[in-house]
């Protein structure tokens, strides 16, 4: 590989919420970087072509196992196994996320707030609960965060999730100063509007796509995978004395 400091041949990544998305994405994009990855998440068919296609198209190895990031034991259960099969863990993401139902504030019941919170911002909090005692013992590691554009500038009725993903900033922030003298570097992403299925659920019969790719001065939304090369540079040694970041990758959305 042209770039060394891009290079993750002989480490291990973990991508927690891989079986979609930019998640996928990301695992994909860890491979062809070199590194093993080990895929966490919901849908077990998702998973599981996650690993295929890792293991054939990179020639790198590569498991999954489902887990639902609200349960503590499905967290912890992961990073076990990752540890077992590649002994390891150089570089952790933690992006399971998903959407609110639009709409607003007032009018969110306590279930989707509770559900909302406890995938975007406990989920991440629980990853890193369990990542970070591992690389404290293994001398040290990278940490990535999935917040969002609506976890730097507000969006209207969508508050519960903006709401979560500023959380995911101020714990990427509090845990970066926390970590600092340890080598381990914990920085986040912020996608603006992506090709996903989140997408389309959360603006499904309210706002059309096109609308909202004409809202963003490139004029258009982004892939998947244009969010992953930030997740896996901010892992890489290309971002060594980058800490308590958020990296927005929104196409110029929030500085308008």
């Amino acid at each position: 590989m042209a770039n060394d400091s891009l290079n993750m041949a002989g480490r291990a990544a973990l991508v927690i919420g891989g079986t979609t998305g930019i998640g996928r994405a990301t695992a994909l994009e860890f491979a062809a970087a070199g590194a093993r990855v080990f895929v966490a998440g919901l849908g077990k068919d998702e998973g599981r072509s996650v690993e295929a296609e890792i293991r054939k198209t990179y020639k790198v190895d590569a498991e999954f196992l489902e887990a639902d990031v609200r349960r503590e034991t499905d967290v912890q259960a992961v990073m076990a196994r990752a540890i077992q099969k590649f002994g390891r863990i150089h570089a952790a993401v933690n992006n399971a996320g998903t959407e609110q139902k639009f709409g607003p504030v007032h009018e969110t019941t306590a279930e989707e707030f509770e559900r909302v919170i406890g995938i975007n911002l406990r989920g991440v909090w629980l990853g890193m609960k369990y990542e970070i005692p591992h690389m404290l013992a293994n001398g040290g590691g990278a940490i990535v965060n999935t917040a969002s554009m609506a976890g730097v500038e507000g969006i209207a009725n969508v508050a519960v999730y903006t709401a979560s993903k500023h959380g995911v900033v101020g714990l990427t922030k509090a845990s970066a100063l926390e970590l600092a003298r340890s080598n381990i570097r914990v920085n986040a992403v912020a996608p603006g509007p992506v090709d996903t299925g989140l997408l389309a659920r959360m603006i499904a019969g309210k706002i059309d796509v096109s609308v909202i790719a004409e809202s963003v001065p490139m004029g258009r939304i982004s892939q998947p995978a244009e969010i992953a090369k930030g997740m896996v540079w901010l892992c890489s040694d290309a971002a060594s004395y980058v800490t308590g970041h958020t990296l927005v990758i929104d196409g110029g959305a929030t500085i308008g």
